[in-house]
């Protein structure tokens, strides 16, 4: 089997982890990067050994690349993404698909007509630990499911991450930042989700940076930074979510389902691993279940490799692009829903990805 040509663009902090992991799959063949600052490509490319750095330009017109891996802000999703479509070529991107719906909704259909693939991050739901907790899911062990609750709650990145800005603009803030993880993950679980009510806030319309290089400098904050989420699901399961910048400290759970016969801890949904833990009335305990999958550490990119092997064996990818925008509609719709105080019944849906086979070996994706 070929292996697909992938090109990546924006090269900031999110890229070596991308590069390192796609080295792994014999399918992919990263052959190219490019970033707006170029000198930050060519460091990329001599650090990873990759052929050579581009403009976004001269990437997007070189016809060798099959594959575009979109790793700009989010506030450039959409312009990259439609512009590689419009070069010819699939298209893979950091989440959130886009910062709104008219943008999703314009790359799905530019795909569409072009007859190219959209794929999205995250692609953590993939990974040993929520693909154990799928398993469990499927095999029927919590019953039908009833209810579920997740929670992301910390005090922003402007402590950490070098230039933390546009996690407070449109397009950031938490619910857009790590809701894609949270929300990605219940989908996978669950389903799709029918309708939300939200009530979102701005608690602190000024942050100061402590991270460096940009130590001392006050942001603007112009997106929610707290918000809390009801979700009616297509299956019937009722959905509690919360997302927030403003809370110093926590003892909450990621993830949640409670099922007609049984209870079901899903780990950190931003990470691949982690420990499951099912509880069963039989027994009267949680217990620790070991995964059934492969992919625990750290393997960004999987989604890539999937969607690669998926067009050359002409199968569904499951970090698709139509998953991708329901998460993009149902993030949108707490937002809306807070502002016109009621709830809002979604436009979209999608098909519950398929689960990966067990005990895959790094590397292997079928």
């Amino acid at each position: 089997m070929r292996k697909m040509n992938i090109g990546i663009i924006g090269c900031g902090n999110i890229s070596s982890i991308y590069f390192k992991t796609m080295k792994s799959f014999d399918v992919l063949n990263v052959v190219a990067c490019a970033d707006i600052i170029p000198e930050r490509a060519k460091a990329s490319a001599k650090e990873f050994n990759i052929p050579r750095a581009y403009t976004v330009k001269e990437l997007l017109a070189n016809h060798e690349i099959d594959i575009v891996v979109n790793l700009t802000i989010p506030k450039a999703h959409a312009e990259v993404a439609l512009a590689a479509i419009k070069a010819g070529k699939h298209v893979y991107g950091e989440k959130p698909l886009a910062i709104n719906r008219a943008d999703g909704d314009k790359i799905l259909k530019a795909a569409k007509a072009k007859g190219v693939r959209v794929g999205s991050a995250p692609d953590t739901f993939l990974g040993a630990g929520i693909q154990t907790c799928r398993k469990i899911i499927d095999d029927g062990l919590i019953g039908e499911p009833v209810a579920a609750t997740a929670f992301m709650t910390c005090h922003g990145h402007e402590s950490w991450h070098p230039d933390p800005d546009f996690y407070y603009q449109p397009g950031g803030g938490p619910m857009f930042d790590m809701g894609p993880y949270y929300l990605t993950a219940l989908v996978n679980l669950i389903g799709p989700i029918k309708s939300v009510n939200g009530i979102t806030r701005i608690t602190f319309p000024q942050r100061l940076i402590t991270s460096k290089p940009k130590h001392g400098t006050k942001i603007k904050v112009n997106t929610a930074t707290h918000i809390a989420g009801t979700m009616d699901f297509a299956n019937g399961a009722v959905g509690t979510i919360i997302t927030s910048f403003d809370i110093w400290s926590a003892n909450l759970p990621h993830i949640e389902i409670h099922g007609t016969e049984g209870s079901l801890s899903v780990p950190d949904p931003n990470g691949f691993g982690g420990i499951v833990k099912l509880y069963q009335p039989k027994k009267r305990e949680w217990k620790e279940i070991n995964h059934s999958h492969g992919y625990q550490e750290n393997s960004r990119g999987l989604g890539v490799a999937d969607m690669a092997k998926s067009i050359l064996v002409k199968r569904p990818h499951r970090a698709s692009g139509d998953l991708a925008y329901h998460v993009l509609d149902i993030m949108s719709a707490f937002e809306e829903s807070s502002k016109k105080g009621k709830f809002i019944k979604l436009g979209s849906t999608c098909a519950r990805p398929k689960a990966f086979p067990v005990e895959l070996k790094r590397g292997e994706l079928d």
